[in-house]
């Protein structure tokens, strides 16, 4: 239902506020689907060893650590910005390390900024699944996280479900084959159908702005 008021997001009593692109709206709050996918069991354990992690460390660490979360901003869906504490910043960077197959880190690294590829390419039919990229190869201990949504109808023009389908080697060449991976996550693409795909660069526990293309299964 649309209404017109202050500005909410979040549920509230089994009501939802929330917006898109014809404004603000109420629905009722659904309760969360749990698959417990392969996928979702693996990042479940993956927060839970890294919030015992956290639990490990020395007070001077988890202060690092609290320096480190307040140099890194976030903005939220009411467009308002906020910075982490360090629990938060402990877990972001050691779940894209782990995520990328890298260590858990217990001294914060320095901030970066992986930055952002100047291109990205698909090459997307019912048997072939590639993604090229500018520049290539990647830097020195950069890899690139490739985000996929499901198979959605040609029709689409906006889609907010992404799942991490594959993360390529560090300084790896163009282009990345992702068809084994994908097809095993969401099937194998259907020609007609849209996929749409986000591309971040990662280097030592952070990651880069969003690359976002789409594209028809030819």
């Amino acid at each position: 239902m649309k209404y017109l008021g202050d500005t909410s997001s979040g549920s509230k009593n089994g009501t939802t506020a929330s917006r898109n692109r014809f404004g603000q709206y109420l629905r009722r709050r659904a309760v969360p689907v749990q698959p417990r996918t392969a996928a979702q069991i693996a990042v479940r354990a993956r927060m839970s060893n890294n919030a015992a992690g956290w639990r490990s460390l020395t007070d001077a660490q988890r202060a690092d650590w609290e320096s480190l979360g307040s140099q890194i901003t976030r903005t939220d869906s009411l467009g308002q910005t906020y910075t982490f504490n360090g629990f938060m910043a402990y877990t972001s960077v050691n779940n894209n390390n782990l995520a990328a197959g890298n260590a858990v880190v217990s001294t914060p690294p320095t901030l970066t900024d992986p930055g952002t590829l100047a291109t990205v390419t698909l090459t997307l039919t019912s048997s072939s699944f590639s993604v090229a990229y500018t520049a290539t190869p990647l830097g020195a201990g950069v890899r690139a996280f490739i985000f996929a949504s499901p198979q959605m109808s040609a029709g689409r023009a906006f889609n907010g479900n992404y799942r991490l389908i594959a993360v390529t080697a560090a300084a790896a060449a163009s282009p990345a084959n992702i068809l084994t991976a994908y097809t095993g996550v969401f099937g194998a693409p259907v020609t007609g159908n849209r996929i749409f795909v986000q591309v971040q660069l990662y280097l030592t526990g952070f990651l880069g702005s969003p690359f976002a293309v789409n594209q028809i299964v030819a």
